[in-house]
């Protein structure tokens, strides 16, 4: 748990001028954002992107991750269904999941993909499919749209979407996004603000949600 860091610890971008590129493309943020890493933070929490869970869930996580990597898989495979089991099913989680596609062209190709998913309200079962064929090869264009297919989207419109690369700023974006606040590795989270990098243990995950449910119950506010 030595990872684990308040995010206010993390802020070190380098101006306003930066941010306000970020929040603008995480979208439409909340007026009264006191502070710079505040007014991230919501945008990261809130901003448009897949998430699940109940909204109003007194403890939110933010994963930055790569479809290429293998601990990112590792998670989605062991720790993420017993968090959802317990925490997001439940409504005391809220989860987000954001791109931080640094190993190279086919995890951008990926991520590009996972958004043309998104974009007909699929991200999830698409996700689960990606980590679930990880592999030499498995993100080419040709195995991206076949994912499609298998889910039944709408292929002509995911294919025009994932040939044009149209997601790929946004991608790129989330990606310069999660380098900046400190993400230095994949997979990486913010919970309720801290930052935590690597895989961890379900029970580290239990630990610190645990504690936060116990700080909402006792009144107290979220950490920024």
């Amino acid at each position: 748990m030595n990872e684990w860091k308040v995010f206010r610890t993390a802020w070190t971008l380098a101006g306003v001028i930066t941010l306000i590129v970020m929040i603008l493309a995480l979208g439409t943020v909340d007026s009264r954002a006191a502070t710079e890493a505040e007014a991230l933070l919501e945008a990261l929490e809130r901003g448009p992107g897949p998430s699940k869970g109940n909204p109003d869930a007194p403890v939110t996580i933010v994963e930055f991750s790569d479809f290429q990597c293998g601990y990112c898989r590792k998670f989605w495979q062991d720790t993420l269904p017993r968090i959802e089991e317990k925490y997001i099913r439940t409504g005391k989680v809220r989860f987000v999941y954001r791109h931080l596609a640094i190993l190279g062209p086919p995890s951008v190709q990926a991520a590009i993909a996972a958004k043309c998913a998104h974009e007909q309200g699929q991200f999830w079962p698409y996700h689960n499919r990606l980590f679930a064929s990880a592999g030499p090869f498995a993100f080419t264009a040709r195995n991206l749209k076949r994912h499609a297919e298998a889910l039944q989207l709408d292929t002509a419109k995911f294919g025009a979407c994932l040939d044009s690369e149209r997601p790929r700023e946004k991608v790129e974006q989330e990606t310069i996004i999660g380098r900046a606040i400190g993400m230095t590795g994949t997979p990486g989270f913010l919970i309720n603000g801290g930052r935590m990098i690597g895989a961890q243990p379900y029970e580290v995950f239990e630990e610190i949600i645990e504690g936060m449910l116990k700080e909402a119950r006792g009144g107290q506010r979220r950490p920024r």
